[in-house]
């Protein structure tokens, strides 16, 4: 695996759009504001052409500048890092616009993104043998002021942190719109971490896997493998196309093993299952050693008596590694910065969680 340079002070930042940009409110007042905060870090900024466009359907412009856009400011030298303006609805139409062949034999660079940013966080990972940073994204940097965790990501980026630590509270509704477009997150609901562990279903007499509040439980957790995943809406798209080379990943780092992380946006709880039911059926489970689950933007939903916790577990239990839900990973803020294609150690008690990244 392939570990980029840090952020250097003073160093150049560039954006770019591959997905949305950010020509509306509040994500352009949001993205203007982010740009006086990296300057005032003592950052040099470069602006990719698409970041205001708006003329693409899903994306930001048309695949193909999407995909030139991308290509040319990864393997810049004008830029240290990139970050990606926004997430989207049809990043996927790009990727064979992108050449990654030119990517993957060129400096590795940070590229850091969520949501439809998969399209790229993972492949670098999977096609590229480059880790990435499934975070978050320009716009969010221009709240007022900073949560910790848009600190975390800097500071990851900037190589002055190694460990990341869940957050105590989260966004259930937020307040950013066209009218409060700096709006921080606002943190209402507690964190609550669910666990399903392979000891505990042993003396399971339910139909389903026992689903238990880890603050309860109170027990120690631990695993260590390489990390992989990111917005299963994404994901399944990938799955079965030219880009899937997950099976050759796997298998490269099986004596390290994989810890998946996984997140949905668009997905209902039937949804969820079913793209757990391919990713399974497709083999990329293999040499798993546990799964990171963040919370859904379909939290608490249920359907035909399945909610999402049995939308995911249903599937998984059967793998007999920890499987961790509700983890501060996605779209229900904040979310912690996740090294895609690092080894890392996991560790959680209770409603505490943390990762140490380990870039060897």
């Amino acid at each position: 695996m392939k570990y980029p340079e840090f952020l250097p002070e003073n160093g150049t930042i560039g954006f770019v759009a591959p997905s949305f940009g950010c020509s509306i409110e509040p994500y352009h007042t949001a993205f203007l504001n982010a740009q006086k905060k990296f300057t005032g870090l003592g950052h040099r900024l470069e602006l990719g052409p698409n970041c205001y466009a708006s003329e693409g359907i899903g994306i930001s412009s048309t695949p193909e500048a999407c995909g030139a856009e991308l290509t040319e400011y990864y393997c810049s030298d004008k830029n240290d890092i990139l970050i990606s303006c926004g997430g989207g609805e049809l990043m996927c139409e790009i990727l064979d616009k992108v050449d990654f062949d030119r990517i993957r034999v060129t400096k590795p660079k940070w590229y850091m993104g969520f949501s439809d940013n998969t399209n790229m966080t993972f492949l670098l990972a999977t096609l590229c043998d480059t880790a990435s940073i499934y975070g978050p994204c320009a716009a969010a940097f221009g709240m007022e002021p900073w949560h910790e965790s848009l600190w975390d990501a800097y500071h990851l980026l900037r190589g002055e942190k190694s460990s990341i630590e869940g957050y105590a509270l989260w966004e259930k509704e937020g307040k950013k719109d066209e009218e409060h477009p700096l709006e921080p997150y606002n943190v209402t609901e507690e964190k609550k971490l669910m666990v399903c562990l392979p000891e505990k279903q042993k003396n399971n007499v339910q139909y389903k896997p026992l689903v238990q509040p880890a603050e309860e439980l109170q027990e120690e957790i631990t695993m260590q493998g390489r990390l992989l995943g990111g917005c299963m809406d994404c994901l399944v798209n990938l799955l079965g196309t030219e880009f899937d080379k997950v099976q050759e990943f796997t298998e490269k780092y099986q004596d390290d093993g994989i810890i998946w992380f996984l997140e949905s946006c668009d997905l209902n709880v039937m949804s969820i299952r079913r793209a757990v039911w391919q990713m399974k059926n497709a083999g990329w489970f293999s040499h798993v050693k546990g799964f990171l689950i963040g919370r859904p933007l379909c939290f608490g939903e249920e359907m035909f008596g399945i909610d999402h916790y049995e939308a995911v577990l249903g599937l998984l239990a059967e793998y007999d590694v920890p499987v961790i839900m509700d983890l501060d990973i996605g779209h229900l803020s904040p979310m912690m910065p996740v090294i895609c294609g690092a080894k890392a150690k996991v560790h959680s008690k209770g409603n505490t969680f943390d990762m140490e990244y380990i870039l060897e």
